[in-house]
């Protein structure tokens, strides 16, 4: 019964984490639209901007939420497109990187949240819920973390890439609230649905372009 039960979870995995991080999602989306005072929310702003703050994090902080600028996801596609071997592996981390941003914006103008005012660091325009960077980060990073995952045969090598994206991810959300630029529930609300949509895209488009193929390894071009 046991070995039933957990070949059940392993087989429909994805899907129990989209549907745990959708309803999480909703449940914050629900707040929002009430504007109620989210706990933690403040908790984050006590933590990290009252706390935390100063000229070397803050220095610090800019740099990493820069790895979620569009130039930089943008130059990293490129980067996979033009050294991988598999071009579809580049392809299909540049569709991910448009479509995300495309569910980012769709989300930021149904929702129309205002961004919090009077502690930013730095000037950001549009709305606040959810957090693009945030969800970008996730989306792209956690691609990335998808092929490294099936495609590279050496167990630390492999740990280690996971590792870094992943804390990676974490660490430009932190930023995120740090700056004052988003809540911590824009940046949770971000994370909440790019896994959700992630768990779809690799689902269905690595699939359909082919792109995991068994290697044992990236084939980067010599």
């Amino acid at each position: 019964m046991f070995r039933k039960i957990k070949s059940i979870v392993i087989r429909y995995r994805k899907w129990m984490i989209l549907f745990v991080c959708l309803i999480l999602f909703l449940f914050i989306v629900e707040d929002v639209f009430e504007k109620e005072i989210i706990s933690y929310d403040e908790w984050a702003y006590r933590i990290l901007v009252q706390n935390l703050r100063s000229d070397y994090l803050t220095s610090i902080m800019i740099v990493i939420t820069n790895f979620a600028s569009g130039w930089v996801l943008g130059t990293i596609a490129l980067l996979l497109f033009v050294f991988l071997k598999n071009k579809r592996k580049g392809l299909c981390a540049t569709i991910n990187l448009l479509l995300i941003t495309l569910v980012n914006l769709i989300l930021k103008m149904i929702i129309q949240r205002p961004r919090p005012s009077g502690f930013n660091i730095i000037i950001e325009s549009g709305y606040s819920f959810p957090s693009g960077h945030s969800m970008v980060s996730t989306a792209f990073y956690g691609f990335l973390i998808y092929l490294t995952y099936k495609n590279v045969k050496n167990k630390i090598v492999r740990n280690v890439v996971c590792v870094l994206l992943f804390l990676l991810i974490l660490l430009i959300g932190i930023s995120r609230v740090y700056l004052g630029v988003h809540y911590a529930s824009d940046v949770i609300g971000g994370f909440l649905i790019s896994v959700s949509y992630l768990m779809v895209f690799v689902t269905i488009v690595p699939r359909f372009l082919k792109v995991i193929d068994n290697e044992s390894n990236f084939n980067v071009k010599e």
